[in-house]
């Protein structure tokens, strides 16, 4: 569904009185095949958005190639827009319109039929839960319900490829969970491919086939929410000592955990990434049972995508949105 090779994209800029070119984009190679839901992260800076737009043909690559929906981007950017269904962040539905009209002149700038457009647009109104607000106005509607829309209005012409971009921002925990599952429907009740960026690692790790990772205009990490993790450095083991004096002892033995280990300290908490962690932690215990440590408290916590992010880039995700 898309296919990229070498896609750059440089900006003219000035550094005091010198002109100078800005790459944003610096050769990015991804491939997305038919029914993924792919998930693309990147901090602030790092090309997500240029790439985004370029794929959208909403702004022309500098060089490189990109095809989507079998369409070559900067060749045939009209077919391309044709085949795609595209949700933007800032959403498109106008505050004033009514919801179901607003859908049905969204299908007709594709193409469709009225009558086409409006059967389609009441099948997707039942499908996303927004029974009763075909005559209701987007502003009179929660953040929920304006983002179902505006999805009901991406998918009106009925594309087989969907970009979503930050499709949850802004939603409440229950809002998000229930936008979640209509984006999991895409997939498997239409059979849509989704290239979806997000700021929420949690919203990519429940979501997502893959995950692609961008940071300063290329791709530094690519594969499946579970793979990534597992390129994490084991999992973290957090020891809450009861007495200070016992805080070098906890270190030494959670040091000799594993010869990768180093621990860190921060007042009672000694902390470090263990590999094998479930082979390992009864030895663990016995060591600090017999080094005379009493713990507080004992924790395991498994790789999360944060923590992928920020082995990748040096940064965390949460942070920089």
């Amino acid at each position: 569904m898309i296919e990229v090779e070498g896609l750059t994209k440089t900006f003219p800029t000035r550094k005091g009185r010198e002109k100078i070119e800005l790459k944003a984009v610096d050769g990015v190679d991804l491939r997305v095949d038919a029914g993924e839901i792919v998930g693309f992260l990147g901090p602030n800076g790092a090309g997500k958005t240029t790439t985004l737009r370029m794929l959208t043909t909403l702004i022309r690559p500098t060089s490189g190639r990109a095809v989507v929906a079998g369409h070559d981007v900067a060749e045939d950017p009209v077919a391309v827009r044709r085949a795609i269904g595209y949700v933007s962040q800032s959403g498109s539905t106008g505050p004033e319109a009514r919801a179901g009209e607003e859908v049905v002149d969204h299908g007709m700038l594709y193409g469709v039929s009225r009558k086409a457009a409006t059967a389609r647009a009441k099948e997707l109104f039942d499908d996303l839960e927004l029974d009763g607000l075909w005559e209701r106005k987007p502003r009179t509607m929660s953040g929920g319900q304006r983002r179902r829309l505006d999805i009901a209005m991406g998918l009106v012409h009925d594309p087989k490829l969907v970009f979503l971009d930050e499709p949850t921002t802004g939603l409440d925990p229950q809002a998000r969970a229930n936008l979640w599952e209509h984006i999991a429907d895409l997939r498997t009740d239409r059979g849509a491919t989704i290239f979806l960026t997000t700021h929420y690692l949690d919203e990519a790790d429940a979501l997502c086939d893959r995950i692609l990772v961008i940071d300063h205009g290329r791709i530094v990490a690519s594969d499946t929410p579970d793979a990534l993790k597992r390129q994490v450095s084991g999992d973290l083991v957090e020891l809450q000592v009861a007495d200070p004096a016992q805080v070098a002892a906890a270190v030494a033995a959670l040091a000799a955990a594993h010869p990768d280990a180093a621990p860190e300290v921060h007042e009672l908490r000694v902390s470090a990434r263990v590999r094998d962690v479930g082979d390992r932690l009864p030895g663990l215990v016995r060591a600090l049972d017999a080094a005379g440590v009493v713990l507080a408290g004992i924790e395991v916590r498994r790789p999360t995508l944060d923590d992928v992010f920020l082995t990748v880039t040096g940064r965390s995700l949460r942070e920089d949105a």
